[in-house]
């Protein structure tokens, strides 16, 4: 009987005009309102990934007390701020008019816990409760989907006619957590103020940022790289305090007419040694061709990544156990590091397996930056099909000459092995139809070529074997 007069209730109060406070509510006495929180809501997607990161950076100059709540919406703590900037409505229409100037037009609310203010935003209601007494009362017709619970609890609320924060407040608090779990009863009590909604604070990314000036002009390459080096020994210094590495690092060289030059290193693990730094510069700078003499220099670094400091083994290799694992992937990074360094970033990396029938969309390169390369994933390893297959392919396979029907290339093909019959993207235009064979020339070199199925039956090269 109690259950049937709930959800007659809960039906009667759905079926009522929704009334949304949109009036300010009158301030309570001093002392009442212990917190006081700016709700921010971006209503569309936004085309800059990087704005919720700007309007974040922007409230710190309001307040210290700053959470994203990604990927539409932040809050920020302004009660102690009040006094700063005077008042709440010189404070509110501040902050928006920060948020215009950075080209946002989010909804803003105000309220005495952070889920209420973001739960208003997301509403799309734009209110200010000043008054934690009335909290209760503003927050109680917003829709539950504004609380972001999983779907599947809000479909079951649903078929009991909830809909509205009011009417999941007065559940009952045990059958509730019983039959929705506690995470959603402890937001209810986090959105009137019964607990406390503790939040990660955002910080904005650290990057080190250094220039340099010169007094006369420099175009020797050696003259330099050494104005370079106390700033990457300023850098080291930087990166060791904060026990982290990088793995870009650009130098802007300025000439005159506000023309510029970037040198830039990409690492395929995170450094921190100056030592190492300016060797790499020391390649790079080397092979640039500057377009006239050097007034000044800016040093910027990459995003910050933990690093673990390395230590080398107290035992030689191959003695009593030395020379791990570690060391042997530390050595390895370093060595494709100097490939990159002299042979260009595009002619070294790594490969890693895909699910393909098709052999051009076997595999894909792999950057050393990539967290699969320094885990290992980036070995190559033939597809399980068929052993034999070559793992250099051209990027695009070659028409081969025939006479009489037959595949040359400088002179008659032998086919030794095939053929293995490809047939995949037939979803696309035009698919895949090949047989596959293993031939070799006539200076005994080993390729991989194809015939198509489809007329004009032509022959193309697609592989070397090594």
């Amino acid at each position: 009987m109690a259950a049937r007069v709930l959800r007659k209730s809960a039906l009667a109060q759905t079926a009522a005009p929704l009334q949304l406070p949109l009036a300010v509510v009158p301030v309570a006495p001093a002392g009442t309102l212990t917190e006081l929180w700016l709700g921010v809501h971006l209503p569309q997607p936004q085309a800059d990934p990087l704005l919720l990161q700007r309007l974040a950076m922007l409230a710190q100059r309001f307040t210290p007390r700053v959470s994203l709540e990604p990927p539409d919406g932040l809050v920020l703590e302004v009660k102690g701020s009040l006094a700063l900037f005077g008042g709440v409505s010189r404070l509110y229409r501040a902050f928006r008019a920060g948020c215009q100037a950075a080209g946002a037009s989010p909804v803003l609310t105000l309220a005495p816990t952070p889920l209420a203010a973001l739960a208003g935003g997301r509403s799309g209601i734009s209110f200010k409760i000043l008054d934690q007494q009335h909290l209760v009362s503003a927050v109680s017709p917003l829709p539950l989907v504004a609380l972001r619970w999983p779907p599947q609890v809000l479909q079951r609320l649903s078929k009991l006619g909830v809909y509205r924060v009011g009417q999941a407040l007065r559940l009952p608090r045990a059958g509730f957590a019983r039959r929705f779990g506690r995470e959603p009863l402890q937001m209810l009590d986090q959105l009137v103020a019964r607990s406390v909604d503790l939040r990660s604070p955002f910080r904005v990314p650290e990057r080190f940022r250094a220039k340099r000036q010169f007094v006369r002009e420099r175009e020797d390459h050696a003259q330099i790289l050494q104005a370079l080096q106390p700033l990457l020994q300023q850098l080291a210094e930087f990166l060791e305090s904060r026990q982290c590495g990088i793995t870009r690092i650009t130098c802007r060289l300025r000439h005159r007419n506000d023309v510029h030059t970037d040198c830039s290193v990409r690492l395929a693990q995170p450094e921190a040694a100056a030592a190492r730094f300016q060797e790499w510069f020391a390649e790079r700078l080397s092979k640039l061709t500057l377009p006239g003499p050097v007034r000044s220099l800016e040093l910027r670094s990459g995003e910050l990544m933990s690093r673990a400091p390395v230590h080398d083994s107290l035992w030689q290799p191959g003695e009593h156990g030395g020379g791990g694992e570690a060391g042997t992937l530390s050595g390895s990074l370093e060595f494709i590091e100097r490939l990159r360094m002299r042979l260009g970033e595009l002619a070294v990396h790594g490969l890693i397996c895909q699910d393909s029938h098709c052999p051009e969309g076997a595999s894909r390169p792999l950057s050393p930056q990539d967290s699969a390369f320094r885990r290992g994933a980036a070995t190559v390893r033939a597809p399980s099909q068929d052993p034999l297959r070559p793992l250099w392919l051209l990027e695009e396979p070659q028409l081969l000459q025939e006479r009489e029907g037959w595949p040359q290339l400088d002179g008659p093909l032998q086919l030794r092995h095939g053929p293995e019959r490809i047939e995949s993207q037939w979803w696309q235009a035009p698919g895949v139809a090949r047989d596959y064979y293993h031939a070799t020339d006539v200076h005994g070199i080993a390729v991989w070529v194809f015939r198509e199925r489809q007329p004009p039956h032509r022959w193309f090269l697609h592989g070397l074997c090594g």
